[in-house]
C-alpha cells in the first residue's frame, strides 16, 4: 500500500501547515471580531482555554472548544472557511458533537457575515485553482485525488454493495427508518428506483455514467439488460470489473475507463448517480448534451444528484471552498433551476422528481459512525491523523448540510417530450 504522504504529494501545497497558522495579525483580529459577533447569536457554546464561554446556547447545545485561539483566528483570517476546516484538521479546535455544531453553522450560513460586509465578500474569497477545472485531463486528476485513494479505505465505512451515494430507507410517518444493518437494503432500494426511472428491463441497452464500484451495473444486468458502465477512476474500474465477474455477469456488463465526453453509441436507458456534482458548471451543458445524444428514441434517463437552492448556488459558485480543496476538487453542486436551464438547450426535460435529503443525512450518519470505529484500520492503510480528522470533518460537514436543509438530494427522470 502506498503511503499517505506519497499519495498526497501532488497536493502538498493544499495540506494545512504551520505557515497557514502564522498569517497576518490584523486579519486575525478582524476574524476574531467577526467570529465573536456571529457566535453570540447562535445556539451553541464556544469555550477558550481561559475558561471563557461565548454563544447563545445553553446546556445540551453543541460545544466548540478552541484549543489554540491564536492559530485558529490566524487561519480564518488568512483563508476564511477553508481555514476553519484546516484548523480542525490541525487539532486547533474540536467539538463534543461536531455534526450538531456544523449543523448550527450551516443553518445560519446566511447570517454569519454581517449584511454590510456581504457585498465585499467577493473581494476576500478565493477562486478555484485553474488546474482543478474538470477538463478531460483535469477531471481524471480530480477523480484520482478522491476515488483512487484506496478501495480498502472506502470499504471500511460503506456497506456490502460499495455504494457511495445516498440510500433511500423505508419510511415511518414520513421519516427514514435508518440503521446500520438496513443500509445495504436501502442502497439497493435507491438503485432500483433509479433503474425504474430509466425503464431498465430485459433486453435494454444501458449506459451508466459514473460506475462507482459496480452495484448499479450488476442490478441492471440481473434485470436482463446489457450495460456499458464508464468511470475515470482506475481503482473503481478494477474493483467494479471484479465484482461483475464474481457475480457471473461479465458477459452482460462492460466497465470502461472512459470520460463521458468520449462515449459513442445509443442506449435505451441512461443512469447516473451523483456524478453531475463533479462535472463543473462550465461543462453542465456538455454533460446534458452528451446524455441527449446517446439516448435512443423513446428512452429515459435516471439521474441522482445533490442540489442546493438556486440563490445559494449563485452566491457561492465562484468561491473556493474547503470541500473543493480537500475532497471534491473542481466540482459545484447544481440547483434544479440550473439543471433545467441546461436541459432547455437539449431535447430533454424533467418528467419526474423525488427529493430525499433526510435520507442522505442518515446515510452519512451511518458512514460517519462506521468510519469512527476504524481508526486502527485507517492507520494500517497508511493514512495519518491529519487525514483521519479531515475525513471525519468531511462526513460531519456533509451530514450537517443535509440536516440543516442547506443542501438536498434528488432523483430526476429525464425524457424527451
Amino acid at each position: 500500500m502506498t503511503s499517505t504522504s506519497t499519495r498526497l504529494a501532488i497536493d502538498a501545497d493544499r495540506w494545512p501547515d504551520a505557515a497557514a497558522a502564522a498569517g497576518s495579525p490584523a486579519r486575525a483580529a478582524v476574524a476574531r471580531v467577526l467570529f465573536g459577533a456571529a457566535v453570540v447569536r447562535l445556539p451553541l457554546r464556544v469555550r477558550v482555554p481561559d475558561g471563557g464561554l461565548a454563544g447563545a446556547g445553553g446546556p445540551g447545545t453543541p460545544v466548540m472548544e478552541i484549543r489554540r485561539p491564536r492559530e485558529f483566528f490566524r487561519r480564518i483570517g488568512a483563508s476564511g472557511l477553508i481555514g476553519f476546516g484546516e484548523s480542525y484538521m490541525a487539532g486547533e479546535w474540536d467539538s463534543n458533537d461536531l455534526t450538531a455544531l456544523l449543523t448550527v453553522f450551516a443553518g445560519h450560513a446566511a447570517e454569519l457575515v454581517p449584511p454590510w460586509l456581504q457585498p465585499l465578500r467577493r473581494l476576500a474569497v478565493r477562486r478555484q485553482p485553474p488546474g482543478d477545472r474538470p477538463t478531460i485531463a483535469g477531471a481524471r486528476r480530480n477523480t484520482g485525488r478522491h476515488y483512487d485513494l484506496s478501495n480498502e479505505l472506502f470499504a471500511l465505512f460503506l456497506d456490502e454493495t460499495m455504494t457511495y451515494s445516498s440510500a433511500i430507507f423505508a419510511e415511518s410517518q414520513g421519516l427514514p427508518v435508518a440503521a446500520d444493518h438496513l443500509l445495504a437494503e436501502a442502497q439497493r432500494r435507491k438503485i432500483d428506483r433509479l433503474l425504474d426511472r430509466a425503464g431498465v428491463g430485459p433486453g435494454c441497452r444501458v449506459l451508466e455514467v459514473g460506475t462507482g464500484w459496480g452495484e448499479l451495473a450488476i442490478r441492471a444486468a440481473r434485470r436482463g439488460a446489457t450495460v456499458r458502465s464508464i468511470t475515470i477512476s482506475r481503482e473503481q474500474q478494477a474493483l467494479a470489473a471484479r465484482r461483475v465477474a464474481e457475480a457471473g455477469l461479465a458477459g452482460r456488463v462492460r466497465v470502461e475507463l472512459r470520460d463521458y465526453r468520449d462515449v459513442d453509441g445509443r442506449f435505451d436507458a441512461i443512469c447516473s448517480a451523483e456524478m453531475l456534482e463533479a462535472v463543473g458548471e462550465r461543462y453542465w451543458d456538455t454533460y446534458f448534451a452528451a446524455l441527449d445524444r446517446h439516448l435512443a428514441p423513446g428512452g429515459r434517463i435516471g439521474l441522482q444528484t445533490i442540489t442546493m437552492a438556486h440563490d445559494r448556488m449563485l452566491a457561492t459558485r465562484h468561491t473556493y471552498t474547503w470541500i473543493q480543496k480537500y475532497i471534491f476538487p473542481g466540482g459545484l453542486l447544481p440547483s434544479v433551476t440550473a439543471i433545467q436551464a441546461s436541459l432547455a438547450r437539449t431535447r430533454l426535460r424533467i418528467t419526474g422528481r423525488e427529493d430525499f435529503g433526510a435520507h442522505y443525512a442518515e446515510t452519512l450518519r451511518i458512514w460517519r459512525e462506521r468510519f469512527g470505529t476504524q481508526g486502527a484500520e485507517v492507520a494500517r492503510l497508511g493514512f495519518d491523523e491529519v487525514f483521519t480528522r479531515m475525513w471525519n470533518f468531511y462526513l460531519c460537514y456533509s451530514e450537517a448540510g443535509f440536516r440543516a436543509g442547506y443542501i438536498d438530494v434528488s432523483q430526476l427522470t429525464l425524457a424527451r417530450i
